[in-house]
């Protein structure tokens, strides 16, 4: 026996004698049970607040700080072991639940996480595990609560492909201008709002930038959620009536004044529900499968390398090179520049020698054809062995004539079946949707309030009243309203720029033809559509 196995099985003794030594626990709290409309019973709920004798600490046996003693000391701090107060089953939390957790919408979330959504519930926190571990080591590396891991929770079940109504994507929920405006990479060929590493970086940026701005958790929280304007104007108009709260109390009693969108009022109840369940599921009845956590080698790539081939280097399917790079999106690597991408443990020793000895045809994501004179997207397509769709998701700048015929002499690429069934079917990442009239501006790195104002011929007092800013910092990523209630005939459609027009609310693809000088049906033919149904944040070609 080595002297770290003994002394471990020291330390388990020593532990061991310090449960014999402690009177037994009282019976766990009662569950919820199921109402016949899905939610748990109050009267279950008020029986877990009934009091308990409090036990008298153990009279002998080590004391509990010297177990944790012993504990960091041969195992750092990858055991959680500390005094009594701090034991497993009396969890602690580093955001303030404890003021809240008899808040009316926070027992509503705690009985539908313990009630009618108990199982689905149980499987997002089991998902959970995969990534607990990256997401509280980088909270805590910034400053802020581990405890803020909850909100990936509530907003994805921490599921890397989640996409909103919105168009919100990813297990933190981006959309694609604020993604960008905290640096990450969102394109045709790659939406790190998928990958849960660098989307983890990002989310603890932009909370950490709410929460200097609002000096509050839970009004960054609910920023994140509602947007950093919407909460500041809040703040300013109700000014009056929140003006003796302080601390995470503003975020409540702003909500109070039903000022914020439904959604954000319940936002941070949601988050504290969360917290309490998660730590606890024995208490609600929850079961929690732990995953196998996050862990990966990385290497360095060539351009549009397929994922297939990443596989067949590392002898491993071609399923677990996918699941490690969600954010790679048709099924090989950018065809512009070499790339990072991510293999099983150990995959980055053999990487280089096995990659280069894969025959070419397997180290090779597609071949080029040249357009021919006369051939539409559909024969070009069928000539090549693919569909429209196909042809078009790879050739993004392919021309095609006001005839509808493809444009001669163009280079056009031709993906191999291994990066056809490694692509992902997901939606344009470019696609973005507001539920505001309003116009907007993303702040880029740099850019001031003045700048702005200048850029969109207003004011700073302007722009500081339409977004209730009281200071004028603004940072990267951040929507600023820079005009309000501006609108446009629903059905004119407008120009397009470089031949491309993005579909706006309310447009019709009459009114997008008429405004950009060609018909109905050669606007279907250069963008392959069967219908007249066309989506928001779409890109049409029309010329």
């Amino acid at each position: 026996m080595t002297l770290r196995s003994a002394s471990a099985a020291a330390l388990l003794l020593l532990v061991a004698a310090c449960h014999s030594a402690r009177p037994a626990r009282p019976a766990p709290d009662p569950v919820p049970t199921a109402t016949p409309n899905g939610t748990a019973s109050a009267s279950a709920l008020e029986a877990r607040d009934a009091s308990s004798p409090e036990l008298d600490p153990p009279t002998d046996g080590p004391d509990g700080a010297e177990v944790a003693a012993e504990a960091l000391r041969l195992f750092g701090d990858s055991v959680a072991v500390g005094p009594a107060e701090s034991a497993p089953d009396e969890p602690t939390w580093d955001i303030d639940v404890r003021s809240y957790e008899t808040h009316d919408r926070v027992t509503y979330y705690v009985r539908r996480f313990s009630g009618s959504a108990r199982q689905h519930f149980a499987e997002q926190l089991s998902e959970g595990t995969r990534y607990a571990p990256m997401i509280r080591a980088k909270l805590r590396a910034a400053g802020l609560p581990e405890d803020l891991m909850y909100l990936a929770l509530i907003e994805s079940g921490f599921d890397v492909h989640a996409y909103s109504r919105a168009a919100a994507v990813g297990m933190w929920q981006f959309m694609t201008t604020t993604a960008k405006g905290t640096g990450l990479r969102v394109d045709w060929w790659v939406d790190q709002r998928r990958d849960p590493v660098a989307s983890t970086d990002a989310a603890i940026k932009f909370l950490g930038w709410l929460n200097d701005q609002f000096g509050s958790l839970y009004l960054a929280a609910a920023a994140y959620n509602g947007g950093p304007g919407r909460v500041s104007r809040g703040l300013t108009r109700h000014a009056s009536a929140i003006s003796d709260a302080e601390g995470d109390d503003v975020f409540f009693a702003l909500a109070e004044t039903k000022y914020l969108r439904a959604e954000t009022r319940d936002y941070v109840p949601k988050l504290i529900a969360a917290a309490l369940v998660a730590k606890e599921p024995g208490r609600y009845g929850l079961t929690v499968e732990r995953r196998d956590t996050l862990a990966y080698d990385s290497v360095r790539v060539g351009k549009a390398t397929p994922l297939a081939a990443v596989a067949a280097a590392v002898e491993v399917p071609v399923r677990s090179i996918m699941d490690l790079n969600p954010h790679v999106l048709r099924g090989m690597t950018p065809p512009a520049d070499s790339f990072t991408v991510r293999l099983p443990v150990g995959g980055a020793a053999v990487f280089d020698s096995a990659f280069a000895a894969l025959p070419d045809s397997v180290r090779q994501g597609f071949r080029r054809l040249t357009s021919r004179k006369g051939e539409t997207r559909a024969s070009l397509a069928k000539r090549a062995g693919l569909t429209t769709t196909q042809l078009a998701a790879y050739n993004r700048s392919l021309r095609v004539a006001q005839s509808g015929a493809v444009v001669s002499g163009q280079t056009v690429l031709v993906p191999t079946r291994a990066v056809l069934a490694a692509a992902r079917n997901v939606p344009d990442p470019s696609v973005e949707r507001y539920g505001s009239s309003s116009a907007t501006h993303v702040v880029r790195k740099g850019e001031s309030l003045s700048t702005i104002a200048r850029r969109y011929r207003t004011s700073v007092s302007t722009l500081q009243r339409l977004n209730g800013l009281k200071k004028t910092v603004i940072y990267p990523g951040q929507v600023i309203v820079v005009r309000a209630g501006t609108t446009r005939s629903a059905a004119s459609g407008g120009r397009a720029t470089n031949g491309v027009y993005r579909v706006r609310s309310g447009d019709t693809l009459s009114g997008i033809a008429k405004a950009n000088g060609v018909s109905v049906a050669q606007l279907k033919q250069l963008n392959g559509l069967n219908g007249d149904r066309i989506q928001v944040g779409q890109r049409l070609r029309v010329n």
